[in-house]
């Protein structure tokens, strides 16, 4: 028993010792970690007695109930792997030993102390926290805004797609990579049972994935049915699932409208001076762009545009005489940004998306705007891809959303949800 328990969790307690958040490891997972590091010492009385305490507390979390019944077993006659019931359905038994790996598998692969995903460059102001999504560790990292940059304060085990990630179409049950922001919050007393605790819809697809002739439609993070307590890390229809207890505590630190999420098949950390760097030669990019948009010099302007750049569906040709008509009728422009985010989305080459509020002045117009563009590197040097005004989202329904309710009955439940 203890070789096969423990060859699941050599070295986790020790790398989450060394890299843990400020917040402590959600309450569930802490009790379980400690029956496993039981286990992993030879502690098997002490393990049982834990794994009965986490029971106790949590009688819908499976995973707890299945190393019990090993630790059972383990005293009647030698065990060799994880799970030796012989009640549960195998599909079943299956889930619940790839919950087991993931969560091993997210705490011994824990971020380096001190480290910053390199892909959260720039938070605004009022962006408090941000939400990173590693797939490949099943696991959500919240960050907080700190001065000194992103700061880890919470990390949550989770479910996606049951076909995994990089969604390219309806219906591929696969959870999308890229940058999204949560759109609302919805209450599980205005939802089926299926969403638990409740949900907070992000903008899937969003500009840029309709660009890339992406669909599909209603990805949302939320929570668990009641009689779970979490879900294996691949079976969901393409969002994201976490226990009820979890997102509650992850909703204190969300604001529909304004948190983003950050979903990528792989984190990739660097040390803060790494993250500093590649942050500030970005945003000297972004203000020479500002700077020669002022300068009236159309043509240094227009360098800073991809050759298949696209506002709607506007190309670069039909975007470059609109801006050298409206020049012209100008003897001064100047333009400030405020509120300015730069969020990279790993594994898309490279595409970053720039979040603002554009203060336009010039000697015939004054406007102010929430602006959106998505960058590329090309030749070294990045370029704008995309450039359009920030709409509302509309609220979609997840491919999971039960059938037998229509969109008004939706509607119906969502007065007041805090849309």
């Amino acid at each position: 028993m203890r070789a096969a328990l423990a060859a699941l969790l050599v070295g986790a307690h020790a790398a989450v010792m060394a890299a843990a958040p400020a917040d402590p490891p959600a309450k569930a997972e802490a009790q379980l970690r400690r029956v496993l590091a039981s286990v992993s010492g030879g502690r098997l009385n002490t393990a049982l007695d834990e794994v009965d305490g986490l029971i106790g507390r949590y009688p819908n979390f499976r995973l707890a109930h299945l190393v019990r019944g090993d630790l059972l077993l383990a005293r009647a006659k030698p065990i060799g792997g994880f799970g030796n019931t012989g009640h549960a359905a195998l599909e079943r038994l299956e889930g619940l030993r790839a919950e087991a790996l993931a969560r091993v598998r997210g705490l011994r692969e824990a971020p380096p102390a001190g480290s910053v995903p390199r892909d959260l460059l720039a938070l605004a102001p009022a962006q408090t926290h941000a939400i990173v999504v590693d797939a490949s560790r099943s696991r959500i990292y919240v960050y907080e805004n700190s001065r000194d940059g992103p700061r880890l304060v919470a990390d949550y085990y989770t479910t996606l797609g049951k076909r995994g990630t990089d969604k390219l179409r309806e219906g591929d049950q696969k959870t999308p990579i890229g940058v999204y922001h949560v759109t609302s919050s919805i209450p599980g007393s205005k939802l089926p049972d299926l969403y638990g605790w409740g949900a907070f819809p992000i903008d899937y697809p969003n500009e840029w994935d309709r660009r890339s002739a992406k669909t599909g439609y209603g990805i949302w993070l939320h929570g668990v049915p009641a009689e779970n307590y979490a879900r294996a890390p691949l079976s969901s229809d393409g969002c994201i699932a976490l226990a009820n207890d979890e997102i509650a505590e992850l909703a204190k630190r969300v604001q529909p409208g304004v948190t983003p999420v950050l979903i990528a098949e792989r984190i990739e950390w660097v040390t803060p001076e790494t993250w500093r760097a590649e942050r500030d030669r970005f945003l000297r990019g972004l203000d020479a762009w500002r700077a020669d948009w002022e300068s009236l010099e159309l043509d240094r302007y227009l360098s800073h545009y991809d050759g298949d750049f696209r506002a709607g569906r506007t190309d670069l040709a039909a975007w470059s005489a609109h801006k050298r008509k409206v020049n012209a009728a100008k003897s001064w422009i100047k333009v400030g940004l405020a509120n300015v985010s730069v969020l990279r989305s790993a594994g898309r080459g490279g595409v970053v998306e720039v979040t603002f509020d554009q203060d336009y002045r010039s000697s015939n117009l004054s406007q102010r705007a929430r602006k959106r563009q998505y960058w590329v590197e090309e030749g070294g040097r990045w370029k704008i891809a995309y450039e359009a005004k920030v709409g509302g989202s509309k609220l979609l329904l997840p491919e999971s959303f039960p059938k037998g309710k229509k969109v008004t009955d939706v509607n119906s439940m969502l007065k007041g949800a805090g849309e």
